[in-house]
């Protein structure tokens, strides 16, 4: 990361940036949010959810962990899915270090979780790579993961293993402290309050598309996109919130908008209260549903949309 340091600290402090890889619906997002004590990234059950990389820094007394959170690992079957991995590895260039997440109770192998595009990546960058064996919880004994670190070590790409819990938060600390001592000795690179260098607009963008894979199933929250239009900051009254909601059929526009626009409704309630949780402001969110037929896996498009 190249932003210039804001804060002095002595030559004891150390900084640097993390990438959180792993294939989907493993719980980076979860690890992220855990971390930094709020929400930041969007979580929902269905994999595929993260689409962009995040940024959420962490700061203590001793180190600064720029956190790069990624779509996760995928063969992919759009041009969206081939932008998603593009920012993986965009985030493993980046990276000091790198956290693979897994799934303890799922991928029990380095063959399970990683696609040969990635796995000859990290053999090219050789940096420091860390396996968070997340889940843990779902365990009936923790000895349950030796054999699992067992197939991984024999891998030779791996230097450390922390079995964790993101949702329970068990061991996270583990984890942080073990990154520390892969993380260069650095002074501060960004204000210690700060936990995202990311637009509001983007984050908004989010939330409103994490409501849309929590409301519907099937194949429409896959090809929902979200932009923002208008963000309109008052000093007295509601901000201003409009974003249209892009789907590549007209049919997917109907479920969306629901039988009297009841759907549609209740997905700009949600949205709305969640929105207002993270600004800490009333908004006046209005929402628009447009087709954009094929978008994802047209260039030019997903260019537009920040892909």
């Amino acid at each position: 990361m190249t932003n210039p340091a804001t804060v002095a600290r002595s030559e004891t402090t150390r900084a640097g940036a993390v990438a959180l890889i792993g294939p989907p619906n493993v719980g980076k997002s979860t690890l992220l949010n855990t971390v930094l004590g709020t929400k930041l990234s969007i979580v929902t059950p269905k994999p595929q959810t993260t689409r962009r990389r995040v940024l959420g820094i962490y700061t203590d007394e001793r180190k600064q962990i720029l956190f790069l959170d990624t779509p996760g690992i995928l063969e992919p079957r759009y041009e969206l899915h081939r932008a998603m991995m593009g920012y993986v590895h965009d985030a493993l260039k980046d990276a000091d270090v790198i956290v693979l997440v897994i799934d303890v109770t799922q991928q029990t192998t380095p063959e399970a979780v990683l696609t040969t595009e990635v796995a000859e990546a990290l053999q090219r960058l050789r940096k420091p790579i860390v396996v968070a064996m997340n889940k843990i919880d779902l365990l009936h004994t923790t000895a349950e993961v030796l054999p699992i670190i067992e197939r991984y070590a024999a891998a030779g790409l791996f230097q450390e293993f922390v079995p964790l819990s993101a949702l329970k938060n068990v061991n996270v600390d583990e984890l942080l402290t073990t990154l520390e001592r892969y993380l260069p000795v650095s002074p501060f690179l960004y204000d210690p309050e700060l936990l995202s260098t990311q637009p509001q607009r983007f984050f908004v963008a989010e939330l409103i598309r994490e409501q849309v894979f929590l409301l519907y199933r099937h194949e429409v929250p896959y090809s929902t996109e979200v932009q923002v239009v208008e963000f309109v900051e008052r000093e007295r009254g509601k901000w201003y919130i409009a974003a249209d909601i892009i789907v590549e059929r007209e049919s997917q526009k109907v479920i969306l908008i629901g039988s009297g626009g009841k759907r549609l409704k209740l997905l700009g309630q949600r949205a709305r209260q969640a929105i207002e949780a993270y600004l800490g402001v009333p908004v006046y969110l209005e929402l628009f549903v447009k087709v954009r037929p094929r978008w994802r896996n047209n260039k030019t498009m997903l260019h537009f949309f920040g892909y």
